[in-house]
């Protein structure tokens, strides 16, 4: 028997059994699972309906995470999966699908932040004094830091993450069916509703 992705099983709204009027057909075709893990770069390609491929991702590290608020992008690593809405199970076995919670590396958007506001994001007050000596900037450089430095506020849960070196992070792709693990990292109240709910399962 193959995995099928018929309603024809499905009994009808009254509870009655639907006659099999045919057999399966290969529109209504399912297949297994990929249960991406992180891991070395693992992609197989599957022939699909019309010759079309599918990319399968069985194991990937890194992905293209987009910081919403700030409008830049950046390939970095996944640590990990945090939280999953469908399936604990999920983040035991640090399974990637569309929508897991997962643990991003913070290093290049903590890089990013930096070239182009001039500050260092996560730094508590007393590290802030240690390292003053910083590298010589030119007139026309601090002139642009310091006309960008009004906007370079962050909300006070991504500061507290960067300090940590790992950010929250949701993916928005389908590592199953395109090969790509990519999301968005969280902010605002939908990280809130996620760090509560992170709270409450421990």
């Amino acid at each position: 028997m193959g995995i099928s992705r018929d309603s024809r099983h499905k009994r009808a709204a009254t509870g009655a059994k639907r006659a099999q009027f045919r057999k399966k057909r290969k529109f209504e075709l399912g297949r297994q699972g990929s249960n991406t893990k992180i891991g070395t770069k693992r992609i197989h390609s599957v022939r699909t309906r019309g010759g079309n491929q599918k990319f399968r991702a069985l194991r990937v590290e890194t992905g293209n995470f987009s910081w919403a608020s700030e409008g830049v992008s950046r390939k970095t690593r996944i640590v990990g999966v945090a939280y999953h809405p469908s399936n604990n199970e999920l983040v035991r076995t640090n399974t990637l699908t569309k929508a897991a919670i997962v643990q991003i590396d913070a290093a290049p958007f903590k890089q990013w932040f930096e070239n182009h506001y001039g500050t260092t994001l996560g730094k508590k007050k007393g590290q802030a004094k240690a390292d003053e000596e910083e590298v010589k900037k030119s007139r026309k450089l601090e002139r642009k830091l310091a006309s960008r430095s009004s906007s370079s506020k962050i909300e006070q849960a991504v500061d507290s993450q960067f300090g940590a070196g790992r950010l929250y992070a949701a993916i928005s792709s389908r590592p199953g069916q395109s090969g790509r693990a990519d999301g968005y990292i969280l902010e605002g109240e939908e990280l809130a509703f996620y760090l509560r709910r992170l709270t409450a399962k421990k």
